[in-house]
């Protein structure tokens, strides 16, 4: 049975400041070149998936891009990123090659996680991409374990955990929310609130349907941002990260957002309706983006064209490096494994 959208239920609190065009042109260009990339790659390989040119999960992030675009346009280099399995979106608005991503859907040696990692396992840490967690929930704890790392080595880095309204319901959420709290931690909790666990609304799995709460029993800073506006989430993001960077600790962010594809490549979506779809589809994050573009002539029809033309290339090259490139050879399955040499048992099976 579909269920009513369980935003309308919960109203946005007037807790910030509402987002404008104050952004410059090369923010509007950038946010629409990386959010029409995300897209498009991920409608060329939801194609390929269901052509079986790869197997194992997929789970797309059509209809969030804004959330990672916004996060990252309001963060510096330096800063980490780390996410659940729903994670094309945030490598691919880092900078991450989508050749190599592309590569690692197709298991290939040139992927990402030389083609071990697949789909919910992309991996970039040349620019502050930690992954990519197929356990759900298992980000929250190591999101913090990353920010504890850059408050241990005196830096004034920013970590970025970024998790659904699912995985929010996880234990461990408490236990890291709290040290967290404690020790101060310079990280970002970011709810990526699609409004469904798999195929579970909000309204079904708590009887407080706005999650932001969830930080205030730690004392813990809370808001809920507009997560199909790339300028709310950046101004969040910035406000969250200036506040760690002072060592003033963690921020946890409510970002409203939707998914209008399945949970996963299986799903049937039986959960919902087609106009609940349509209605958070009329809020398109590229649309306003390009909109914005248009209103302030940032961009001529021309110079518009050029981008689209030039992500279908960006696409079309990603997908060809993927195929053309070689397989693992054998030997990758005893590399980058952890073992600890000096154990009796191991020493004897090395023998």
């Amino acid at each position: 049975m579909a269920t009513k959208s369980v935003t309308e239920k919960k109203p946005v609190k007037a807790t910030r400041k509402s987002a404008g065009t104050k952004f410059s042109k090369e923010t509007y260009v950038k946010w629409y070149k990386d959010m029409l990339l995300i897209r498009k790659f991920e409608e060329r390989i939801s194609q390929l998936y269901i052509q079986q040119k790869f197997g194992g999960f997929l789970h797309v992030y059509i209809g969030q891009e804004a959330v990672a675009v916004g996060a990252v346009s309001a963060t510096k280099k330096g800063d980490k990123h780390i996410t659940a399995y729903r994670d094309h979106g945030h490598p691919i608005a880092l900078g991450t090659d989508p050749r190599v991503l592309a590569a690692e859907l197709y298991g290939k040696i040139t992927g990402c996680s030389k083609g071990k990692g697949g789909s919910m396992h992309f991996f970039d840490v040349e620019r502050g991409f930690y992954g990519g967690h197929g356990i759900v929930g298992a980000q929250i704890p190591m999101g913090a374990g990353i920010a504890f790392a850059d408050k241990y080595k005196g830096n004034d880095n920013v970590t970025l955990c970024s998790f659904g309204d699912g995985a929010a319901r996880q234990g461990s959420l408490h236990e890291t929310f709290n040290m967290a709290m404690i020790w101060k931690l310079p990280v970002i909790f970011i709810i990526e609130n699609n409004n469904y666990a798999m195929g579970t609304s909000v309204e079904r799995t708590t009887n407080v349907l706005d999650m932001s709460k969830m930080g205030l029993s730690y004392e813990m800073p809370s808001f809920v941002v507009d997560g199909m506006r790339p300028e709310a989430v950046h101004e969040a993001i910035e406000e969250a990260a200036a506040r760690a960077r002072r060592g003033d600790g963690p921020t946890l962010l409510d970002i409203r957002t939707y998914r209008y594809k399945g949970h996963s490549m299986s799903d049937p979506q039986k959960y919902r309706s087609k106009e609940e779809v349509s209605e958070w589809q009329e809020k398109d994050p590229i649309d306003h983006v390009l909109s914005v573009i248009k209103e302030n002539k940032f961009l001529s029809e021309k110079e518009i064209t050029e981008i689209d033309e030039w992500v279908k290339k960006e696409v079309a090259e990603s997908i060809k490096f993927a195929e053309d490139s070689p397989l693992p050879d054998p030997s990758e399955l005893y590399v980058d494994v952890y073992t600890q040499t000096d154990y009796p048992y191991v020493k004897e099976f090395l023998a």
